[in-house]
């Protein structure tokens, strides 16, 4: 999509602004967005970030005087250190004893350990439905102290429906 500004490059920003309740939208080019004073506002908190990222990693990471070189990208440990970012994929195996502690500092643990770890990975399998109201009630209580509510409220649904046909 071309830039709605000047019709000549490509858009790259996308502006929403809302005034009195009136939401007006913009595809901007990076240059135009600057010249309105709406890519540095993006630019500034990147520029921010990364220097932070930096300084973390450059207090965290030690110096390699051997200037050690990823074979896929060519980043340097120093690299990492000075820009806060890792270059590719394969600097994880390159510099792993280096960064490790460094991850295992920032996010706990160096393994991925999926949306919920403090859920156990092997979970009892959930009890085969058993149609007597009694049962449905029990599970219903145990579906709510779980704080399962979807299933809650689908049992509830059930024991009504059993307790209408009665």
């Amino acid at each position: 999509m071309l830039c709605q500004h000047c019709h000549e490059r490509e858009a790259t920003t996308h502006l929403r602004r809302t005034i009195n309740g009136a939401t007006e939208e913009y595809m901007l080019c990076s240059d135009c967005a600057k010249e309105m004073g709406v890519g540095s506002i993006f630019s500034d908190f990147s520029t921010d970030f990364n220097t932070l990222l930096g300084s973390f990693f450059s207090n965290a990471l030690p110096a390699r005087t051997g200037a050690v070189r990823c074979s896929s990208c060519g980043s340097t440990l120093n690299d990492i250190a000075r820009t806060g970012m890792v270059g590719c994929a394969d600097c994880y195996e390159t510099f792993y004893s280096e960064l490790q502690p460094t991850i295992r500092n920032v996010h706990g643990n160096t393994e991925h350990c999926g949306k919920h770890p403090h859920r156990s990975i092997e979970e009892p399998p959930a009890p085969q439905p058993d149609n007597s109201l009694d049962a449905l009630k029990a599970e219903l209580q145990q579906a709510i102290e779980k704080q399962d509510f979807e299933r809650a409220a689908k049992l509830r649904d059930e024991i009504k429906d059993k307790e209408a046909q009665a």
